[in-house]
């Protein structure tokens, strides 16, 4: 049996191939960055479809000043037994001359505030700070108290401006008043 053989063309290989068997091939250009493709696509895939879920959540969730919430119409209720509101238990409205009351206008007019002080100053109460409002387009007029104890005292004040709501929120806490009405749009001067 020869022990050597004659030289043939799979014998003059060039080096760079850096063949391992027969069959295998030299490794692709850029083949290692397969890998790296794939997660920046998977993270493109999944960031996008957070940013569609946090805008179907945002679209659910409410972000409204205390008392200009839109209740529900009453041709939007399917109970006739639902649209009748039941009177709030509360206490009565009282005039209290030693509460300061301050006014803000929430409308476009001007001199509403004034107006609105003038108004309660007539009607025994003292008044704090006449100023307008952050915004022009508040719908209601609400009279807003920080303490559950004076309710009876907001009570008394929407009861000088028919049509005025009252809430307790802490919104206007720090203000110089314990009381404060912010005039909306649906305030009627009294002529």
């Amino acid at each position: 049996m020869p022990t050597s053989y004659a030289k043939d063309r799979f014998d003059h290989l060039p080096h760079p191939l850096d063949r391992v068997g027969a069959h295998r091939a030299p490794g692709k250009k850029g083949r290692r960055w397969i890998a790296f493709w794939w997660a920046l696509g998977a993270t493109v895939v999944l960031v996008g479809a957070g940013v569609a879920g946090l805008a179907m959540l945002n679209s659910s969730l409410n972000f409204e000043l205390p008392g200009t919430s839109t209740a529900p119409s009453t041709a939007e209720t399917s109970d006739p037994a639902s649209t009748a509101e039941a009177p709030v238990p509360g206490p009565a409205a009282t005039v209290d001359p030693t509460l300061a009351v301050t006014v803000l206008n929430g409308t476009a007019g001007e001199g509403v505030a004034r107006s609105v002080g003038e108004l309660l100053e007539a009607e025994g109460w003292t008044l704090g700070e006449l100023d307008n409002a952050s915004t022009e387009d508040v719908p209601t007029t609400i009279v807003y108290y920080a303490d559950e104890t004076l309710e009876g005292a907001a009570r008394g004040v929407a009861a000088s401006l028919p049509g005025s709501e009252v809430l307790l929120s802490s919104e206007f806490a720090d203000s110089a008043a314990p009381l404060t009405v912010v005039v909306g749009n649906d305030y009627q001067p009294l002529e």
